[in-house]
């Protein structure tokens, strides 16, 4: 733009001089005129070649214009463009600032809460403390029974051990009870046949004497009118006394026999007697016996049964961190009662009683190692080693604890400590309920 005001001052400046040469006076007019025509042709000539050239430039200077014209329509519209974006973007963060101030004032709401939550906590807290100190007291004296009541269960224990050697040989006993048992059942069923031979025999001989009595009446009452048989009937008396002496014979050996048998039987149903006064204590004690054995199956049979046995990891050294980490112990060996869960590393006790906890650190290449054991996210212990020449070592402890239902047990890794486990099982964690309460 400023080229083409140039030129078209320059052109007005020519005209001007032109302007003013026709001005002057009319007597140097026709002294030059001739002069003049061949220096105004001249001249005619190289301003027509400057218009020219000019016209050529003025022509270039439109085509470039347009060309930043177009290029500023093209940037116009970019800029309209870009403050269309902008105050998109404007009425977003308008928007943004709404919602902050909303959350601002939200926030400050639950500031005033969490600080009044917070004074609450901290009396809470207190509480707690003097309860915990409390509780440490009431563990004390738990501890102190606990160990009353390990030697009392070790007492019984022995007691059910004496109880049932005493059962066994009751049983044995009782077996050789019941042969000898049967046995004298048999022996009295024999004795029981021959004492009815015996009897029978006694009886056919009572009914014989009663007869030769009898025949010995008729005898004595025919003896006068059968003096004339007396020869006859003498000589078949003889037979007869020696049949009466036989009969005589046998029947005192049968009642000698039957004496006998009475005394034995008698001294077996004594014998019987002592058996059944015994059987019947031995059937009293096995009895009670019995109910005892039934009754330990039941209160085994209801005490619940919780045992487990972990260890860490195949994966070799643990640790250090820069914070402290619940260690998850992922090799489960035993979990009975599933109250251990290897996915959070923690132990839930399922019913209330007192339970035995132990675990083994193994340290490898460390300068230091140990863990915390937390109750319920309180540590309730802290073992550690610092290791001089850091070579290998470890370390064991264990724990009795009166859990209630649901009570939670986690060991912590504290931070700059470093444990190690692999296919070897150094680093352990185990426990397993003692009794219920």
């Amino acid at each position: 733009m400023r080229v083409v005001l140039g030129l078209l001052l320059l052109l007005l400046g020519l005209c001007g001089s032109g302007a003013q040469g026709e001005g002057g006076g009319l007597d140097e007019r026709g002294a030059v005129e001739e002069s003049s025509e061949q220096t105004t042709k001249q001249t005619t000539t190289d301003i027509w070649a400057e218009v020219r050239a000019l016209r050529d430039m003025v022509v270039e200077l439109k085509v470039e214009l347009k060309v930043e014209l177009r290029n500023m329509e093209a940037r116009v519209k970019d800029s309209e463009s870009q403050v269309n974006e902008l105050k998109a973007e404007l009425m977003v963060t308008k928007v943004q600032m709404e919602l902050l101030q909303r959350e601002n004032s939200v926030q400050a709401t639950q500031l005033i809460s969490l600080e009044t939550r917070l004074t609450a906590t901290e009396s809470k807290t207190s509480d707690l403390e003097k309860q915990n100190a409390d509780l440490q007291t009431r563990l004390s004296t738990s501890e102190s029974e606990l160990l009353v009541s390990k030697s009392r269960i070790d007492q019984l224990e022995r007691e059910n051990e004496v109880q049932a050697t005493q059962l066994i040989s009751l049983g044995t006993r009782l077996t050789a009870t019941e042969s000898k048992t049967s046995d004298l059942e048999k022996q009295n069923a024999a004795l029981q046949t021959r004492l009815s031979t015996s009897e029978s025999e006694l009886l056919v001989t009572k009914s014989r004497i009663d007869q030769l009595e009898r025949e010995s009446e008729v005898q004595a009452t025919q003896l006068i009118s059968l003096e004339t048989r007396l020869t006859a009937t003498e000589s078949k008396t003889s037979d007869l006394e020696k049949q009466n002496a036989d009969l005589q014979t046998r029947l005192s050996t049968s009642e000698s026999e039957l004496l006998v048998t009475k005394s034995r039987i008698d001294q077996l149903e004594r014998e019987s007697e002592d058996l059944q006064t015994r059987l019947s204590i031995s059937e009293s004690e096995l009895l009670v016996s019995k109910s005892r054995i039934d009754q330990l199956e039941r209160e085994n049979a209801e005490k619940p049964k919780v045992v487990f046995y972990t260890a860490l990891t195949n994966s070799g050294q643990v640790g250090p961190y820069n914070a402290d980490i619940t260690l998850k112990y992922s090799k489960v060996f035993t979990n009975i009662g599933n109250a251990y869960n290897p996915a959070t590393g923690f132990f839930t006790a399922p019913a209330t009683g007192v339970y035995y906890l132990q675990f083994t650190v193994f340290g490898h290449n460390t300068n230091a190692m140990g863990l915390q054991v937390y109750k319920n996210n309180q540590s309730i212990m802290h073992n550690g080693d610092l290791q001089q020449d850091g070579g290998s070592e470890y370390l064991t402890n264990s724990l009795v604890l009166k859990l209630i239902a649901g009570d939670k047990i986690h060991l912590v890794l504290p931070s700059g400590y470093s444990l190690f486990d692999n296919a070897g099982h150094h680093s352990t964690f185990s426990g397993a309920l003692l009794f219920p309460m």
